[in-house]
């Protein structure tokens, strides 16, 4: 695939890469000196570090079809240590690849030599309203594109916002176990001449995720129940009446609207959203979530207008933790509760379509939803931006979506970080 690489010697960095980001990655290294002694060495320690780290390249696609763009720490020469974890960040609802830079640049300050991030665009702004599905299988697609520009990754992880992370849990389904040796081959050069076609046709693709080892699955502020439901949206202030409105006019949101309010149920087939805890024969939704080595959701607990506590953590709303119980990290003050789930028994299959066209109005989707998913296990992290003065912004502050509106949400985004499995 061909690629326009924008690459800047570290004093001339675009502003969007400003200096700060290069101090930050010497002090990964100057860690055991003052913060007087940094000062007063400063120019010294940039003649020493900048031929090694450099600066970021930001490498786009050519085609102009807003396949994202890769972000990754390269030498004065341009060169990278060939890294061999990939980063894919997926944006939620109406949202852009530009919605995780920040969180992007601070995992590479981090691992700069261990990971490749790409910030997914290939469902941007009105593209998320052609339904989870549709979605997916384009995000599934750019991430083949990813590999093939990277033939030394040999992990991948995912992190999602909002609406992005139950595209991700399609994404993953469809490339779970997926055969892409022809695919590289074809596509890479030099992937062919390092492996031969019969290797690559040889290797072992049972557990993986488009031929890479799956370690870390994280979602902040996502729907995983839908939105369908009592105070799923607390936008509705939990009054059955608007959410019944709600669901009527989800039509205004497309194909994505019908999925997140479970309204797509048609012929006898039950909802996508409940499809997606089982596996099927055509598509093993559970089996490539489980596939990851963890599990993560990050929730907040108030202020998030537009999706709820308990299906963005996953949990019955008689499970939440009790708020009087939460105390604040000292490293990371809007992390309130840390606690790790342990799976559940495998739940009874999803009920088969001439059951569902019959018995619909008996059968509770939220609760088979969270049947489903907690047959895996997960890290709950909630969040709570209360007496800050974005709280009302915490859908946008937990992702860190604008630095500048959005910066109390650093330490979540730095919690992600610290937690991070390589």
């Amino acid at each position: 695939m061909a690629s326009i690489q924008s690459q800047e010697k570290v004093p001339q960095l675009p502003q969007n890469l400003v200096d700060d980001d290069i101090d930050e990655i010497n002090k990964v290294k100057l860690n055991s000196e003052t913060k007087n002694t940094k000062k007063n060495k400063k120019k010294k320690n940039k003649k020493l570090n900048f031929p090694k780290f450099g600066c970021f390249r930001i490498q786009h696609d050519a085609t102009g079809e807003g396949s994202g763009f890769d972000i990754e720490v390269v030498d004065a020469s341009g060169h990278t240590s060939n890294p061999t974890h990939l980063i894919i960040m997926v944006n939620g609802l109406i949202g852009s690849a530009h919605n995780w830079k920040y969180a992007a640049k601070q995992f590479l300050k981090r691992y700069p030599y261990d990971t490749i991030v790409h910030c997914s665009e290939s469902n941007s702004s009105t593209l998320t309203f052609d339904g989870v599905d549709v979605t997916g299988d384009r995000l599934a697609e750019e991430v083949i594109s990813v590999i093939k520009r990277h033939p030394s990754v040999q992990k991948i992880s995912f992190i999602a916002h909002s609406l992005g992370g139950l595209i991700a849990r399609y994404a993953i389904a469809k490339l779970y176990e997926r055969d892409i040796s022809k695919e590289l081959s074809q596509g890479n050069g030099h992937y062919e001449n390092q492996i031969s076609n019969q290797e690559c046709h040889d290797r072992k693709y049972e557990g993986k995720i488009a031929g890479l080892e799956p370690i870390n699955f994280i979602t902040s502020a996502t729907p995983h129940l839908g939105c369908r439901g009592h105070k799923q949206v607390p936008l509705f202030c939990g009054f059955y009446s608007l959410e019944n409105v709600a669901s009527r006019l989800s039509r205004f949101l497309g194909k994505t609207g019908k999925h997140l309010f479970l309204t797509d149920g048609k012929n006898g087939k039950p909802p996508l959203l409940l499809q997606m805890v089982r596996d099927s024969e055509d598509i093993k939704f559970m089996s490539a979530l489980r596939s990851f080595k963890r599990r993560v959701a990050y929730a907040n607990i108030r202020y998030d207008q537009l999706v709820g506590w308990s299906t963005s953590s996953i949990r019955r709303r008689s499970e939440l933790p009790k708020r009087r119980n939460f105390k604040r990290h000292e490293k990371y003050p809007h992390i309130v509760n840390v606690e790790t789930a342990k799976p559940t028994s495998v739940p009874e299959e999803v009920p088969c379509e001439s059951k569902v066209s019959s018995e619909s109005s008996k059968i509770d989707l939220e609760e088979e939803m969270i049947r489903g998913l907690t047959t895996v296990s997960w890290d709950r992290i909630d969040v709570s931006f209360s007496g800050s003065r974005q709280k009302y912004l915490a859908h946008n502050a937990i992702q860190v979506q604008t630095y500048r509106i959005n910066s109390d949400g650093a330490d979540v985004v730095q919690h992600m970080i610290d937690e991070f499995e390589l």
